[in-house]
């Protein structure tokens, strides 16, 4: 193992503006980087996208096909390549981008987005990707914050990101695709030759920009290097999901969501494998790309599993080889209907925008139901007290990890609250068992303190969710003079249910059935559909601000 770097700053960036290197956190809150396998020691010069397509293109061969659309559109390795090239071309010979300089993608998943990513890498530039679903107000502060020169954007998104730049102080230049105009990128990108001389970038320029998903509230911004991209690939991609060249990838998530971007982009090329891109897909609708287009791995939310089971469609996954569930903690029972009714081991795994992807998963015979996993090779793990001190066995506390990539905001305070002692402290509560696994409780701001009794509000909501007229829910602590707080369940019924106070006490009695009573959801609210941000991921905040303003109004009705 080589010693942990405290500042992994090299001193040969390539970069000319250099905005993200001024920008990074100082080095007392910088996290411990770990390069603790062979293939995580990465020369001094490197650059990702030579990684993820020039050398597949030699190794797999330009013909092998690279990216697929349920439409029928196929691009090989080899037109992959040359289209990034042009994009880069583009950049660097149209648009003057110099390395350092931001390019924001705005694009649900499709083969230009793919090629203009790995067109911004090839010219040293640094992606700032936001999802296409976002609107004018939640992109504002991240251009504010990332102060980016080009934005390349589907036209068919492009009117909030023209509204930005017309409002904003600083010069942004957006250049549209999928459009049919002289300007639009596909056209400027058919004049270029397609050869392209990838900048030489220091393995430890900024690469890339990612705002976090927002589940917790206000995105930050983190910042990846160009090795971190390849980290994700030489741990959890090479030694738990383990891609074959045959395989054909789908993922619901968005890549501009960095789960999507390692199971779209990072993984498949690197393996030389084919990725299936989806705009938008129900749940019904992945599972019917799966047997109808040969999908063979398939990762998705486990809400997207849970509605699969539902509709009685999991036989439309039986070609699955490998399905993967990310983005929350899958419930016992829906991973063990997967198992019963197909065969089918989902692997779960934990990871965070911080850290680009899974560090925590378990595949094959290595799965123990119910358990999220061990340490991806290349992470190490601990459960840390309250004084930061390392808990042993079975006792629950907040998840640190530690490993080749780590958490660094972009001018953000909360730096200091994400790495302590060098530890990523993710936010989740998890316990450690004797063997090793780790077991997920909830999110630290999910933990509901009732009484003195410690309450994890995604194990309630497995509970509820067992109720035959539940779709799902969701569980957050409701302020309580007496308890301090209770259980409060949101809860979507199937249609034609109506969610009056019978079902709700018929719904309380059963999760006392099936859990410890102490547990049960003292309020208990129907509603149409839950809030989500645009990667899918349910905003317990929300939930939290509602009953927190209640409690508000009714306090100052009283005074």
């Amino acid at each position: 193992m080589t010693p942990p770097s405290p500042l992994p700053i090299s001193a040969i960036s390539a970069h000319l503006d250099t905005f993200t290197r001024d920008h990074l956190p100082p080095a007392h809150l910088l996290p411990t980087i770990e390069f603790s396998t062979p293939e995580l020691r990465y020369p001094d010069r490197l650059n990702a996208a030579a990684e993820l397509i020039d050398i597949p293109v030699s190794t797999f061969g330009a013909d092998r096909p690279a990216l697929r659309t349920p439409a029928g559109q196929t691009w090989s390795y080899g037109e992959l390549r040359s289209r990034a090239n042009q994009v880069a071309q583009v950049l660097t010979e149209d648009l003057g981008l110099v390395p350092g300089q931001r390019v924001l993608l705005r694009s649900p998943n499709n083969p230009w987005a793919v090629a203009s990513w790995l067109g911004v890498l090839k010219a040293g530039g640094v992606v700032v990707t936001v999802m296409a679903a976002l609107r004018a107000r939640e992109i504002a502060p991240i251009v504010e914050r990332t102060r980016p020169s080009v934005a390349l954007v589907d036209q068919r998104f492009a009117e909030d990101v023209h509204a930005l730049r017309d409002a904003g102080p600083s010069a942004l230049t957006v250049v549209e695709f999928g459009g049919d105009g002289p300007d639009d990128l596909v056209a400027r990108a058919s004049t270029k030759s397609g050869e392209f001389t990838t900048v030489d970038t220091a393995a430890d320029d900024v690469a890339l920009l990612a705002p976090t998903s927002g589940s917790t509230g206000v995105p930050k911004i983190t910042m990846h290097f160009h090795r971190d991209i390849l980290s994700i690939d030489n741990t959890f991609g090479r030694h738990v999901l383990r891609l074959l060249p045959d395989d054909l990838v789908a993922c619901s998530a968005p890549f501009a969501f960095t789960f999507g971007l390692g199971m779209l982009v990072v993984f498949p090329l690197r393996a030389g494998a084919c990725a299936l891109l989806t705009e938008a897909a129900t749940p019904l609708q992945l599972a019917q790309y799966v047997e109808e287009l040969g999908v063979t791995v398939l990762a998705t939310a486990p809400t997207a599993y849970q509605a699969i089971l539902r509709e009685g469609q999991e036989q439309r996954l039986a070609g699955l080889r490998v399905g993967v569930s990310a983005g929350e903690h899958i419930p016992k029972a829906v991973w063990e209907q997967l198992r019963d009714r197909l065969g089918l081991r989902i692997v779960d795994g934990i990871g965070a925008t911080e850290l680009l992807h899974i560090f925590l998963s378990a595949a094959g015979d290595d799965i123990r139901p119910g358990a999220t996993g061990k340490p991806a090779p290349g992470y190490r793990a601990t459960i840390l007290g309250p004084d930061g001190s390392e808990l042993g066995p079975g006792e629950p506390g907040r998840l640190g990890v530690i490993g080749p990539v780590g958490c660094r905001y972009l001018d953000d305070e909360r730096q200091k609250d994400y790495v302590v002692d060098g530890w990523n402290v993710t936010g989740d509560v998890f316990h450690r068992d004797e063997d090793g696994y780790f077991h997920y409780h909830a999110r630290g701001d999910s933990m509901i303190v009732s009484s003195g009794y410690n309450i994890g509000g995604p194990e309630v909501e497995a509970a509820v969710d067992t109720h035959p007229d539940v779709l799902e829910s969701a569980v957050v602590g409701k302020p309580d003079a007496q308890r301090g707080f209770v259980v409060c369940a949101f809860v979507v019924l199937r249609e034609g249910v109506p969610g009056d106070a019978a079902k709700a006490r018929e719904i309380q009695d059963h999760v006392k059935q099936v859990i410890a009573p102490y547990k049960y959801p003292r309020d208990v609210r129907f509603c149409d559909a839950l809030p989500r941000n645009a990667s899918g991921k349910l905003q317990r905040f929300a939930l939290r601000r509602i009953v927190e303003d209640e409690q508000a109004a009714t306090a100052a009705v009283e005074q």
